[in-house]
């Protein structure tokens, strides 16, 4: 049986929508959405260095608009706070608040329990051929990046 590669794609984004979606009902009790959530843990796990709006940038892929006005959020959330880079003066390093700390525990349970359930029944295998399979999948896309960069930028 030969796989339908464009039913694939389709079922790919439900995933992914459902997935937000659960994740943005499991946050809603906190004011954060789930992509905030995700990126509000990503702060809190380098709390001793703290993180630029680059670092998560590279880390997420998301846009930098669409990351200055989510931390704005997340700021007027009283989750995060700013403070001057000490190496650097224009450079600003995003950390977590106390009541940012104070929610990771639910953070980190509520993410625990949306993997268990969306990989409940997977055996290890299975798990681990997943994995090698998204990675692929994930290099594929960004040689295809980069050579339409290449295209794009070339005299």
């Amino acid at each position: 049986m030969e796989s339908d590669r464009t039913v694939m794609m389709q079922e790919n984004r439900q995933i992914h929508i459902q997935i937000e979606q659960m994740g943005n009902r499991a946050m809603a009790q906190k004011g954060l959405t789930a992509t905030q959530a995700q990126v509000l843990l990503y702060i809190l796990n380098h709390a001793e260095q703290g993180v630029s709006l680059t670092d998560i940038h590279r880390e997420f892929r998301y846009s930098m608009a669409a990351l200055s006005e989510l931390v704005k959020r997340l700021r007027e959330k009283d989750y995060v706070r700013v403070e001057p880079c000490a190496r650097d003066d224009r450079r600003k390093l995003l950390l977590g608040t106390e009541k940012g700390k104070e929610v990771r525990a639910f953070l980190d349970r509520a993410i625990s329990e949306t993997q268990d359930q969306l990989y409940s029944g997977f055996s290890q295998e299975e798990l681990a051929a997943l994995d090698c399979l998204q990675k692929k999948m994930l290099r594929n896309l960004s040689a295809m990046t980069q050579n339409f960069k290449k295209e794009v930028f070339q005299p």
